[in-house]
């Protein structure tokens, strides 16, 4: 005998579902998929699954055997099934069970689904968000007022199933686990955010969790809903933020997933040439479909609501503005216009972006994105995409390509590394030096850089300290604070015993103290987006392969000069123009003993003399460590005493 679920007749599921095919509708997740109910009348779960072109729906579960037949939902003129199912609890699992248009029986997770089984298990499960006590209002309400180009932003991206394991290695660390060491080595190092690659739930883990069948549910290698809660809650305890990777720009075609969800592309275009990414072999959201909209758009806002995080940094943006992104003439269909840009795509993530900020303000959206599409970390007011942010993809490529050079031959590509200050504050930048860059036969970022063992390491530093003390704000991947050889690896921990090694242990501590340095001298972070906080000195002499510049504080409380000696030669006596006559105090210097350098400076700070040099009145005569990065802070008078030191941290 067929068996009914109970139907939904509430007014305000009425009004959500007719805003499913018009308009914005960002909140899509408290109605739609699998919501517990204890109301002191009625026990079970509550259902709701847009799939317009089924003939029939139904729930399949422990108590229908997994069998096609058992609670049937009831379908509506917009295309959405709802229903109950009595005495069905949190924590038990089920999918969608859907009879095509041509009378085949699919099985579907839940694309709303709060979480879900352990891959290689597909099942979706109810879970109640509710019941968990956050700790972080002050942290909510400070983030609230904080304007994030003027803070100091030192973000570590992690793969939280591969920074740590536990001993025995069968293992992920647990959510909580994570949480207990993450946040103290956070902290110690000096970095203020944590950007965790992709946790949304993710069937493969080759993908690394870029090809979500889960949007809706943290995953579940690492714990449940309330578990990730914790580990957010605890990272704002210890003042670190926490932001996520997100991916709108394409899905995986797993049979239990978005892929064909009613027997037709429903999430997707239908064209190949429209929706199908031919660099990954995945599906591409349909963004002219208000319903896929505002799956995407709930999506966004549902981690910043549910989870508290602090922002996202959305995956593959060029690939979501260009119609032609990775095609060749005749593989793609141009918009109304004839034009190449994605215009269902941009208006979309103009709309994720107002709504982000709008609603949660003081969070952060970073684009990865790596063309010269103007204006997408302005405003959508004045025309761009509203991102907070974007990563500078040519600063990176430009510096690596540098920094791999025999520095016999840099003299020869001096303009690689001054061509950013063309358009650095186009922007609001990120500098990367992410996963992409130690995957896929690149090698580790140490095993990048040329020479011998040593001066690989003095390379290394100069490539951390460079990203550091540039404009912009900054991101590293896990493992290249400790120097790691080896290329990145999904399935294994970093090397943390290299850590015990002094030349690894010298990479650690740069960055750490690089960080602090960041965070503790405001010329470093304050006017990281506007130029009046950058001047070059020296970015033209290309015989000695030397740069120098300043950074400055707003209000002119502080100065710094930066000068960078790319090659394994020490230079003594060399002059640098100075803004300010005084002194400047030698504050830090990547050649120093404790990083594994030689210990070459300019013995803890010079004096300034009347000496006119690069345009400026006042000038200092430096030794400049080999393959070394010095920073000096003015200060108006000289020390009283002069400890004669070599060097100073």
């Amino acid at each position: 005998m067929r068996q009914t679920a109970g139907s939904l007749t509430e007014a305000a599921l009425e009004k959500q579902q007719a805003s499913m095919r018009s308009g914005m509708n960002c909140t899509a997740y408290d109605w739609l998929g699998a919501h517990p109910i204890a109301d002191g009348q009625f026990t079970g779960t509550r259902f709701a699954v847009w799939a317009p072109n089924a003939q029939e729906v139904c729930i399949i579960c422990d108590r229908t055997f997994w069998k096609h037949g058992g609670f049937y939902l009831n379908s509506s003129n917009e295309g959405v099934w709802t229903g109950t199912v009595p005495d069905m609890q949190a924590g038990e699992q089920y999918k969608y069970s859907i009879r095509t248009h041509a009378g085949n029986i699919i099985e579907k997770c839940d694309p709303y689904a709060f979480a879900a089984e352990h891959p290689p298990k597909t099942a979706s499960i109810v879970s109640n968000l509710g019941g968990f006590t956050w700790h972080d209002q002050s942290w909510v309400e400070q983030r609230r007022r904080t304007n994030w180009y003027e803070k100091p932003l030192q973000i570590y991206e992690v793969h939280l199933g591969s920074w740590r394991r536990p001993k025995d290695g069968r293992r992920y660390l647990t959510y909580h686990e994570l949480a207990d060491q993450l946040v103290e080595y956070c902290q110690e190092m000096g970095f203020t955010h944590l950007q965790l690659m992709p946790i949304t739930e993710y069937p493969f883990d080759g993908s690394w969790g870029y090809q979500s069948t889960g949007y809706f549910a943290p995953t579940s290698r690492h714990g449940s809903p309330h578990d990730f809660m914790a580990f957010v809650d605890k990272c704002h305890a210890g003042g670190i933020g926490v932001l996520i990777d997100w991916v709108p720009g394409h899905f995986p075609t797993d049979e239990h997933g978005l892929a064909m969800f009613d027997g037709t592309s429903l999430y997707e275009h239908s064209d190949p040439r429209q929706g199908f990414h031919p660099d990954w072999n995945t599906n591409i959201f349909n963004y002219g479909r208000f319903e896929v909209r505002n799956f995407l758009l709930s999506s966004a806002r549902f981690w910043c609501d549910k989870y508290h995080v602090d922002g996202i940094r959305v995956d593959a943006v060029a690939s979501m503005l260009y119609l032609d992104y990775s095609r060749t003439s005749g593989q793609w269909i141009p918009n109304r216009f004839g034009g190449r840009e994605n215009l269902e795509a941009i208006q979309f993530l103009k709309d994720m972006n107002t709504m982000l900020h709008g609603e949660f303000p003081g969070i952060l959206t970073i684009a990865e994105e790596s063309t010269a599409w103007p204006g997408v970390s302005r405003p959508v007011y004045d025309g761009g995409l509203g991102f907070t942010m974007k990563w500078d993809m040519g600063w990176m490529n430009d510096t690596l390509r540098y920094l791999r050079r025999n520095p016999i031959h840099r003299r020869h590509h001096q303009n690689d590394l001054s061509f950013r200050s063309l358009y650095a504050f186009t922007e609001n930048f990120v500098m990367p030096l992410s996963h992409d860059e130690v995957v896929h036969g690149k090698h580790s970022l140490l095993s990048q850089m040329p020479g011998d063992q040593w001066q690989m390491f003095a390379n290394l530093r100069l490539l951390l300290g460079y990203q550091a003390l540039l404009p912009g704000k900054s991101l590293l991947f896990m493992g290249a604070e400790i120097g790691q050889w080896t290329e990145w690896n999904h399935d294994a921990e970093l090397d943390w015993a290299l850590t015990g090694i002094d030349t690894h242990a010298g990479i650690k501590r740069f960055v750490k103290d690089i960080n602090h340095l960041v965070i503790e001298h405001p010329a470093l972070h304050e006017r990281d987006c506007t130029h009046d906080g950058f001047a070059w000195i020296q970015a033209d002499d290309a015989a000695n392969s030397v740069y120098a510049f300043c950074r400055f504080a707003k209000d002119g409380k502080e100065t710094l000069v930066v000068v960078l000696n790319m090659t394994p030669i020490p230079r003594d006596g060399y002059g640098v123009g100075v803004p300010l006559p005084g002194y400047y105090r030698e504050i830090l210097n990547s050649d120093a003993w404790m990083y594994g350098g030689t210990d070459v400076g300019s013995g803890g700070g010079v004096q300034s003399k009347p000496n006119p040099m690069h345009g400026r009145a006042q000038s200092i005569e430096l030794t400049l460590p080999p393959l070394g990065i010095s920073v000096f802070r003015h200060e108006p008078q000289a020390p009283a005493a002069m400890n004669g030191a070599k060097t100073t941290t």
